[in-house]
């Protein structure tokens, strides 16, 4: 069982009468007998027409009374769905230790929230909040609803990693593996000339399309599992200006989700372009919440750059084309991500525009993307080494070489004859030997599906 919080707003209507009171003639003051008479019958069919006429009116509120009640019982039973609404657990929504855990706890596999939270920790952190307003109930209620879930849990704010420190630093270092939070520090480094490893010729012929992107989150607005309607909005608002500072080669079209054309949702649904939410894990974290507002892509008119507002971190600025040329699409990444920044800090007068911390790096609702918070895949064919060991065969080889793969539709997608070969690491490593990483691992998967039988 879940708890669903929905507001509902009525509508009030007020209706107003204008009362008329017929004119006295002075003038007619000889009227005869008959005349009032009839005058008198004539008043009492007006009365008794007015009774009518109040009674038809009473009638008619008390069913428009009915109709309004009707509306807001069906607002009021409206079921959430578990797609886009945040859902809490049962426990959770009441600030309580989930029953839940009983069984996830003692599951073969376990989410690393899992595995980190314990019964004690809970407990001692159960009434603390974030300096925006973040719980730990909020922060593992994906993994508690999703036990399959691979992460498990969420921030809502930069201060949720230093204020549940001993929930999440674990979580960061069980996920990227060898980072110690107490010593390190996180690089960047998006120079393209130090991607030394070369994709090979074999490799590259079965590459359908390259992308790599990284997330950016605002440092002025809560992360989007904290965020409003309305500060959604006013961060696409604010993209819209920072959008007509780029230089020529990367002006394009912002289109808003809220205002699309049904010609132009599936002509970028077409494309590959469009992200349409619907995933019961993001959901799960506050993610889809208010859906569709806020939400938008831009797109270059080349269509080699695009960016994606509110999608799950505030902005995702991606770099793409057709076929394997990974070093072209990595240098425009660098290119776009400074293009961004420059005009934040345009727009803004603000310096420091992204939320991100000397240990952690970029700062994003998911742990995982912590860091860089850069993803570079390619989109490889490889139908029979998909059919020989399936998708869950060619993650395990991907993961012992820093890598992950993912069905070509994203993640938790369907695998046909391709899949998404994408970087695991991102937090404390530079972006080109992420790129590397990626690099070093198409070419093995490449080398196993043409030594397949």
């Amino acid at each position: 069982q879940h708890y669903f919080i929905q507001s509902n707003l009525s509508d009030r209507r007020s209706t107003m009468f204008n009362i008329c009171k017929p004119k006295k003639d002075d003038s007619l003051r000889k009227a005869s007998d008959d005349k009032a008479a009839n005058g008198d019958k004539e008043k009492a069919k007006g009365g008794e027409k007015a009774k009518d006429g109040e009674k038809a009116k009473d009638g008619d509120k008390a069913k428009d009374g009915e109709k309004e009640k009707a509306k807001g019982t069906m607002a009021a039973d409206k079921k959430p769905d578990p797609y886009y609404d945040l859902i809490m657990d049962e426990d959770l929504a009441k600030n309580e230790w989930p029953k839940a855990f009983d069984a996830i706890h003692k599951a073969e596999t376990q989410s690393i929230m899992a595995q980190v939270m314990t019964k004690e920790m809970f407990e001692k952190m159960k009434d603390i909040k974030s300096e925006r307003g973040w719980t730990i109930a909020r922060a593992i209620n994906t993994g508690v609803t999703n036990p399959t879930s691979f992460t498990g849990c969420h921030a809502g704010d930069l201060d949720s990693y230093h204020t549940f420190k001993d929930f999440f630093f674990p979580v960061v270092e069980k996920y990227h593996v060898g980072y110690n939070t107490k010593t390190d520090k996180h690089v960047t480094d998006m120079d393209v000339k130090k991607i030394e490893t070369v994709l090979e010729k074999h490799a590259e012929k079965k590459i359908i399309s390259t992308r790599i992107r990284c997330a950016r989150n605002l440092s002025f607005f809560p992360l989007n599992t904290l965020g409003t309607k309305e500060g959604r909005v006013e961060i696409a608002d604010l993209m819209e200006k920072v959008f007509a500072t780029f230089p020529a080669e990367l002006q394009g079209t912002f289109y808003r989700h809220s205002t699309m054309t049904e010609d132009e949702i599936k002509h970028w649904v077409d494309k590959h372009f469009l992200f349409r939410g619907k995933d019961l894990m993001q959901a799960a974290s506050g993610y889809h919440a208010d859906w569709p507002h806020g939400r938008g892509i831009f797109v270059s008119k080349d269509e080699g750059f695009l960016m994606w507002l509110n999608e799950g971190d505030h902005l995702r600025i991606i770099s793409m084309q057709m076929g394997g040329d990974i070093e072209a699409t990595f240098d425009r990444l660098g290119k776009c991500a400074k293009a961004v920044e420059d005009g934040l800090r345009k727009i803004t007068g603000e310096q420091e525009v992204y939320a991100r911390d000397d240990v952690l790096g970029m700062i994003t609702c998911c742990p995982t993307n912590l860091g860089t918070g850069m993803r570079g895949s390619v989109h490889i064919l490889i139908p029979k080494l998909i059919k020989k060991i399936g998708l869950d065969g060619i993650d395990k080889i991907a993961r012992e070489m820093q890598c992950q793969a993912r069905g070509s539709s994203g993640e938790h997608s369907e695998v046909v004859d391709r899949v998404d070969i994408s970087n695991w690491r991102r937090l404390g490593f530079p972006e080109y030997e992420l790129v590397h990483d990626m690099v070093k691992c198409v070419n093995a998967i490449s080398k196993m599906e043409d030594e397949c039988e």
